[in-house]
């Protein structure tokens, strides 16, 4: 029995599905990987990392009855490549000259001194750059005891400055707020609506919890009082987002003004409440949130919202109110008549969002250690980009939770990425409009089903219905038969 053939169509089926569902995804990996490409740099071992590499390589070829010297600079990073050399070297039962530590004088003297006790020097252990000294070059033809002795040192070797862990760990942590907040959006826009106020929330949350913080002990409170003031916070941004809802639902305010209104206010009230000035009367432990790390250095920021997230996915996916809401989104008429309480939803969305802006201005409050009503501007761009770049369409309905996390992760990759790249600030606002826009025209290319993609004698032609006559030709119809 032979298989059918597959059609043009079938195959733009597939590729249809495979960038709806995975699109995003491959993305960012192209970005990571342009990125990667672009940032690749020559780099010198230093420090510990030089002295694990070196350890390595004389533990690989050379006997344990031989000695080994290590030399090093005086610099700070030479000691801590000695101190980690000679410590591993012992532990793997090497006898250890030195550690000598200074000019290239003090090393030939070593050498020499090493000569006359009879020492089996095997090799001599240093940095790369130490090792272009003109007294470790060509030591077996200097000094004729040391015929056997082989100079190890840490050779430079090509990384990207994109992949080094202390970047990765910056861009987890820079995505970590915008992420949070996105999570209500994505909520929010997948009703139709929006919300432009989780901007000024994440200011007004920091500048809250800060000020309470600062009158209940300053940097001498205690945890139960920075644990109360955050939560205070969070709460006060929920309440403010169900005020919004309230606005959309009761007064039937289109969600872009009664947000943009409520952005104002939000904006107003942290000013007021900081006077305009930074808050900076908080313990060192309010830190631990924002930059505090826990199991396998993972920042508590980034294990906090990978909770959000996996509970956010599971209510969308999983649970009854996930498909109440995306009805919502679909056609709030029909869900109405469904017997879904729309009312009740698009309040509980928005309350979400001004949650989820309170506990994100909470992070960036405990990141920078202080509270400021300036926090949060352009916030707003940035969480609809993720939301929608993330694949949730502006009309409502559709949407996907770890979608939006993967749109943040793309914003936050090419923040990065132009930034390691000297891009200047004012094109990267450029660069990232683009990216919205993008986002937005591949939305409308997916509801039109790729219409405007395909060639002209493949698209279908639209059924035109007859038109009535109107109802002057009615009427003089009548007075002809008659």
């Amino acid at each position: 029995m032979t298989r059918p053939a597959l059609s043009g169509s079938t195959f733009r089926d597939i590729g249809k599905t495979f960038l709806s569902s995975y699109g995003m995804a491959v993305v960012l990996l192209l970005l990571c990987v342009y990125y990667s490409w672009a940032t690749l740099q020559v780099r010198q071992p230093e420090g510990d990392a030089a002295a694990q590499l070196v350890a390595s390589q004389i533990g690989g070829t050379l006997p344990k009855s031989d000695a080994v010297m290590v030399v090093g600079s005086a610099s700070d990073s030479d000691r801590l490549f000695a101190a980690g050399a000679a410590r591993r070297l012992k532990n793997s039962g090497y006898t250890v000259v030195g550690p000598v530590l200074g000019d290239p004088g003090i090393v030939r003297r070593a050498l020499v001194d090493a000569e006359k006790t009879g020492v089996r020097l095997g090799a001599v252990a240093t940095t790369s750059a130490c090792a272009s000294w003109t007294v470790l070059q060509d030591i077996p033809k200097k000094y004729p005891r040391f015929s056997a002795t082989r100079l190890y040192y840490g050779k430079s070797y090509r990384w990207p400055l994109f992949l080094q862990s202390e970047n990765l760990l910056n861009i987890a942590n820079q995505t970590v707020v915008v992420a949070v907040i996105a999570v209500g959006m994505t909520l929010v826009i997948i009703t139709g609506g929006i919300d432009l106020s989780v901007g000024s929330l994440v200011a007004l949350a920091a500048v809250v919890s800060t000020s309470l913080i600062r009158s209940h002990g300053g940097a001498g409170a205690t945890d139960a009082s920075m644990v109360s003031a955050g939560a205070a916070a969070v709460l006060l941004c929920a309440g403010i987002g169900l005020f919004s809802g309230v606005t959309i639902t009761a007064f039937r305010l289109p969600p872009f003004i009664a947000t943009l209104g409520v952005m104002q206010i939000a904006s107003g009230i942290a000013f007021i409440l900081s006077k305009g000035a930074s808050i900076y009367s908080v313990p060192d432990a309010f830190t631990q949130l924002g930059r505090g790390t826990g199991f396998l250095g993972i920042p508590y920021a980034v294990m906090m919202m990978a909770v959000i997230y996996l509970a956010a996915h599971f209510l969308m996916t999983r649970a009854k109110l996930g498909r109440y809401i995306y009805a919502v989104g679909g056609n709030p008429e029909a869900a109405r008549l469904s017997g879904v309480r729309v009312t009740p939803i698009i309040l509980l969305v928005y309350t979400l969002s001004g949650a989820m802006a309170g506990l994100g201005g909470l992070v960036l409050a405990s990141q920078l250690k202080s509270g400021a009503p300036t926090y949060g501007v352009s916030y707003e761009l940035y969480v609809i980009a993720a939301v929608v770049v993330g694949g949730a369409s502006l009309s409502g309905g559709q949407g996907k939770i770890f979608g939006t996390l993967i749109g943040a992760f793309i914003i936050a990759v090419i923040q990065n990425g132009m930034n390691l790249t000297g891009v200047q600030s004012y094109t990267q606002r450029v660069v990232l409009g683009v990216v919205i826009l993008a986002a937005v025209l591949l939305d409308m290319l997916k509801h039109r089903d790729w219409r405007w993609l395909r060639p002209r004698s493949d698209r279908k032609t639209a059924i035109v219905p007859p038109a009535f006559p109107e109802p002057d030709a009615i009427g003089k119809q009548k007075e002809t038969i008659s």
